[in-house]
């Protein structure tokens, strides 16, 4: 049985703003970029999520909400030093780290003789020394497995701890609403209500041979959710899956001849990036984004073994069509990388008919 610990930031970028300038405390405050240049928020605090902003959403949109907010840009590289220091305290208590990003990650306790073996007292210590040490606080989830943890981690933010032993496992996830499994997003949520399954319970006693004919491995791996069930182990080495750059239009965009200059600058700043992740030049698919001014966005992408400036072109034309006249606020181009190994846990599951 795996004791594994989810730890999550609560609002890190702002945390450390507000840690580091008291005039920023107990306001709501956001991070991102200014609403002159058609910014998007990056994180905010709690006092900003109860005026309803959220992270992704556009800055002028967010001061409409809170007219109040105080919005400043990121200190991308103060929040890299503080995410190694806070990683450094984890090394604290375990080897088997895997990071999801700058503020959360996995650790996997199973066979830390520390604090009697106990994954709760070793998540409370933790969570103890980023306090004493950095003067932030951090939510955790302890779990037998790394879903549920990254589920616990979320129950009792900020500031928390929730505890999912083994023995309550089944209880827990025959009444997990399915929207809080991740893979599982919004779409994909309301197909499965419309066929009747809200809960991990609903699902159990569904047919799995149905689920299996509908979603084939995404269903496989819905089933194992709703069981508790989550093999994948703590991966201490995570491999790049994906390069890319995008850039958010000062003005919207009415014709696609106006997109190709811009198309021609993010494919200068991506060639660099692809060269240090993929020295070799392979690739497995690229792709082109395009978000339109009603927020609505599209992704486009074809399999390829080398990136190609002619199929960026040819994949902006497709993207842009689908608005069908609408301008564009938002362009995006990725490449994603060869793997060792595809694993269909970390995908999105794809619950599509």
């Amino acid at each position: 049985m795996r004791k594994i610990i989810h730890i999550d930031m609560d609002c890190f970028f702002a945390a450390v703003e507000m840690r580091d300038n008291p005039a920023l405390r107990h306001i709501p405050l956001a991070i991102g970029g200014s609403r002159d240049r058609r910014g998007v928020i990056a994180t905010c605090n709690y006092e900003a999520r109860r005026f309803g902003v959220r992270s992704a959403m556009a800055t002028a949109y967010a001061l409409r909400l809170c007219p109040t907010l105080t919005v400043i840009p990121g200190r991308m590289a103060v929040y890299q030093q503080v995410s190694g220091e806070i990683r450094a305290i984890f090394a604290r208590y375990t080897d088997r780290i895997e990071p999801l990003s700058l503020d959360e990650a996995y650790l996997d306790v199973s066979d830390s003789p520390l604090h009697r073996g106990s994954a709760t007292r070793i998540a409370e210590a933790i969570r103890e020394d980023i306090r004493r040490d950095l003067q932030l606080t951090a939510s955790a989830g302890v779990a037998p497995n790394k879903f549920l943890a990254k589920i616990a981690s979320d129950l009792n933010k900020p500031d928390g701890l929730f505890v999912l032993r083994p023995e309550q496992v089944a209880e827990f996830v025959a009444t997990l609403p399915l929207r809080k499994i991740p893979g599982i997003g919004e779409k994909s949520a309301q197909r499965l209500a419309a066929m009747g399954l809200h809960t991990g319970a609903d699902v159990q006693a569904y047919p799995a041979s149905e689920l299996l004919r509908l979603f084939g491995k995404s269903g496989q791996m819905l089933l194992e959710r709703c069981r508790g069930q989550d093999e994948r182990p703590v991966e201490v080495s995570r491999v790049r899956k994906s390069v890319g750059v995008e850039v958010t239009l000062p003005a919207d965009l009415t014709a696609v001849e106006q997109a190709i200059p811009i198309l021609v600058q993010l494919e200068q700043q991506l060639w660099p990036r692809l060269q240090r992740h993929a020295p070799d030049g392979r690739i497995v698919r690229q792709g082109v984004k395009v978000k339109f001014a009603d927020f609505q966005q599209t992704t486009v992408e074809r399999s390829t073994p080398r990136a190609d400036t002619g199929l960026f072109l040819a994949l902006l034309r497709e993207a842009w069509a689908r608005g069908e006249g609408k301008s564009v606020r938002l362009l995006g181009l990725g490449v994603s990388l060869p793997q060792p190994e595809e694993k269909t846990e970390e995908r999105q599951l794809s619950l599509a008919f």
